[in-house]
């Protein structure tokens, strides 16, 4: 466990998203995340105000740093927190799509070109340490996008997102969130840009990746893509780092 210094500070890949009822931390070189609960989450907010940790408990702290979530920093300084977008609680009776959907159609060529960006994505993923998967994901996602010269238009990233799709219906693997990272680096061999958005929502939480195009709209996504918060956008004007 690093050395408590009496400061310390989330690292450049952690984010803490706070929704008040609960505050979850997202580690995007291990993918790890954490919730804390409404005691745990306001001990968090105040040692955040300043970056002194006495606010925090002693085993919270330990727990925290041991994880990777805080380490040790040389001077005080107030920590990031992203205030999340809530919405009232449904207590279960709101429903979110889950599941597959057969995508539609594609043509050969497309499938193709979409299985091509999946296999990558996917290698890039398996080849190295389990719990760097991620962080080797965002950094391709990254690359990709600094090598787009224009915006794509909806009609494109749209048909990239259903060819990827499409792909991943046809995979023996799970792809998930990999089928938006492959997306991106469909439509940069094309250098045609697109924004990566990753995110949170809340009741209950859950995390969902997403494209969007210039003009901010998610691309072949539902309605309730929107109640996502987003907390790592690549690409686009608004990139960040993690």
């Amino acid at each position: 466990m690093p050395e408590l210094t009496g400061f310390a500070a989330p690292p450049a890949h952690v984010r803490a998203v706070d929704f008040g009822h609960v505050l979850v931390l997202i580690d995007y070189r291990t993918g790890q995340v954490r919730g804390l609960l409404p005691a745990a989450a306001e001990r968090f907010r105040t040692a955040a105000r300043t970056g002194h940790v006495g606010s925090l408990s002693g085993r919270l702290a330990d727990q925290l740093l041991t994880a990777g979530l805080l380490a040790p920093a040389p001077a005080a300084g107030p920590w990031p927190v992203t205030p999340a977008a809530t919405v009232a609680a449904s207590w279960g009776s709101t429903e979110h799509p889950a599941g597959t959907v057969r995508p539609g159609p594609v043509l050969t060529s497309a499938l193709l070109g979409g299985s091509g960006a999946l296999a990558v994505v996917a290698a890039v993923k398996a080849v190295g340490e389990r719990g760097t998967a991620m962080n080797r994901v965002v950094r391709v996602v990254e690359r990709a996008a600094s090598t787009c010269r224009r915006p794509a238009t909806p009609r494109q990233a749209e048909a990239a997102v259903r060819a990827v799709r499409a792909a991943g219906w046809c995979s023996p693997a799970r792809t998930a969130c990999l089928e938006e990272s492959a997306a991106v680096l469909l439509l940069a061999a094309r250098r045609l840009a697109v924004t990566w958005c990753h995110g949170i929502a809340a009741d209950p939480v859950r995390l969902h990746a997403w494209v969007q195009t210039e003009d901010g709209a998610p691309v072949a996504e539902p309605e309730s893509t929107l109640v996502y918060t987003p907390v790592l956008t690549i690409g686009g004007r608004h990139h960040r780092q993690p």
